[in-house]
C-alpha cells in the first residue's frame, strides 16, 4: 500500500475558517488507513494539537472519529461544530490563525528544511513555518513519486 504525503498546507482552511484544520482531517485519515507517509504524525503535536486545543476539541477523540468513521472533510467539520463545549466563535477563529500563521521555526528546523531543499539559508526565503512546511512537504512528495 502506498504512503501518501499530506499535500493540504497549513494555510488552508475549510468553509469553518479554521486554518490548519483539513491537514489535520488529511493526516488522521492518512493515518487511519496505514497510508500516512513516513515521518508525519497523525494529529502530533504542534499544529494539529494547537488548532483543535484552540477550538477546545480532544484532539484523542478527533482521532478516534477519524479513523473509525473515515468522514469527508465536510463531515469532519459537521463533527467538529456539533463537538460538546467548541468554540468557533471569531475570536477564537482569528487567534487560532494568527499563531499558526504567526509561528517561526527554530533555526536548526528551518536550516534543515532549507537544505534538505536545496535551497540557500541567506534570508531569501519567507522563515514563517507554514511556509517552510510548504516546501518540506513538496520536497518529500517528489522524493515519494521520483524515487
Amino acid at each position: 500500500m502506498e504512503k501518501i504525503v499530506p499535500l493540504i498546507s497549513s494555510g488552508t482552511a475549510g468553509p469553518l475558517g479554521v486554518i490548519h484544520l483539513p491537514r489535520v482531517w488529511q493526516k488522521a485519515l492518512l493515518g487511519g488507513l496505514g497510508r500516512l507517509a513516513d515521518g508525519y504524525k497523525d494529529i502530533g503535536p504542534g499544529y494539529d494539537q494547537m488548532v483543535l486545543a484552540a477550538l477546545g476539541i480532544d484532539a484523542d477523540k478527533a482521532r478516534e472519529f477519524i479513523h473509525s468513521k473515515k468522514p469527508t472533510y465536510s463531515q469532519f467539520e459537521a463533527w467538529v461544530k456539533a463537538y460538546p463545549g467548541v468554540k468557533l466563535d471569531k475570536a477564537t477563529i482569528y487567534k487560532s490563525n494568527a499563531a499558526v500563521m504567526g509561528y517561526i521555526h527554530k533555526d536548526d528546523v528551518r536550516q534543515g528544511i532549507l537544505k534538505a531543499s536545496g535551497l540557500a539559508d541567506d534570508g531569501s526565503v519567507n522563515p514563517g513555518a507554514v511556509d517552510l512546511n510548504n516546501i518540506d512537504d513538496w520536497t518529500e512528495f517528489h522524493a515519494s513519486v521520483v524515487k
